[in-house]
């Protein structure tokens, strides 16, 4: 959310840790480590496989944001599979949630074909028209998540600009993945796509990767901590302080971490070094939140 003038200093940043990277625990173990290491709040994973499943959310959502809450942390948001209104059980997730106070979730998941562009973009406005209609119905507000990839929507974050300029961003933006950006438009591109985002800024997402060559000799993008790679996470913060944002702060955690980078219930290291890696980058974080003011 953005601020104005009138609104006074931000408050400091809080953070959420993307409960993915938690999914080898549950209930008041996954609440009891978020806590201890250092996370303000948990990004809830709402979708299948996740933390809550889709078609359980007003039974099982409740109770584990319940958990969470009393271990002083925050929901500031949750992850949904929610691609338009149409999607099975979206009213149900984004009522649930609302009902809880709950105010953002994060959605997205368009894919362009063969056929021309612009009469793509034309046909996803009507679908993200009745999503806003739904949010404002609940008061709660859609992020879309930026990739990178080719045919992804969104991975530009120009086309989302178009396919949201007329939606009031109250009720539906954009969660910017400053990583995703910056594996889309490393020199200036990044930049040019947060600037472009204006209003519609609703969420941030952290992460870092340098470009690197594949065992097939194919240059790809390998994610690394926090701080490591080559996302200019200090420029993108000051950026972010003089846009007053003041939405959910997720980190996540893609570099190999014994499968908890992928959202595995069961990982392949001791939980002592994921926990150590994970404290390591929020202390990064928090060091880069500081130096910008947030």
């Amino acid at each position: 959310m953005l601020a104005s003038a009138a609104d006074g200093p931000p408050p400091s940043t809080r953070v959420a840790i993307f409960s993915k990277h938690l999914q080898f625990l549950q209930g008041e173990v996954l609440a009891r480590a978020a806590a201890d290491l250092g996370y303000d709040g948990i990004d809830i994973t709402v979708r299948k496989g996740g933390h809550v499943e889709p078609e359980r959310v007003r039974q099982d959502l409740p109770a584990l944001v319940k958990t969470i809450r009393a271990h002083s942390l925050e929901v500031p948001m949750i992850t949904t599979d929610i691609v338009d209104a149409d999607t099975p059980f979206a009213e149900d997730m984004i009522a649930t949630a609302a009902g809880l106070g709950i105010q953002h979730y994060r959605f997205g998941g368009f894919k362009y074909t063969l056929e021309p562009y612009p009469r793509q973009l034309a046909a996803f406005r009507p679908r993200l028209a009745k999503l806003a209609a739904l949010n404002a119905r609940y008061r709660t507000c859609a992020m879309y998540h930026t990739h990178s990839g080719t045919g992804v929507v969104g991975a530009s974050i120009w086309d989302l600009h178009i396919l949201m300029q007329d939606i009031d961003p109250a009720q539906m933006g954009v969660n910017f993945d400053v990583a995703h950006a910056t594996i889309e438009g490393g020199l200036g591109g990044w930049i040019n796509s947060f600037k472009i985002t204006g209003p519609h800024l609703r969420g941030i997402a952290v992460k870092d990767f340098v470009w690197n060559k594949d065992a097939r000799g194919a240059w790809q993008p390998q994610w690394r901590p926090l701080g490591e790679g080559m996302v200019h996470v200090a420029e993108f913060l000051q950026m972010v302080q003089s846009a007053g944002f003041r939405g959910p702060l997720q980190q996540h955690f893609e570099y190999p971490l014994g499968g908890a980078n992928d959202g595995k219930r069961q990982i392949t290291m001791p939980q002592a070094e994921v926990f150590a890696a994970m404290k390591r980058d929020l202390g990064t974080l928090r060091g880069l939140l500081a130096q910008a003011g947030l």
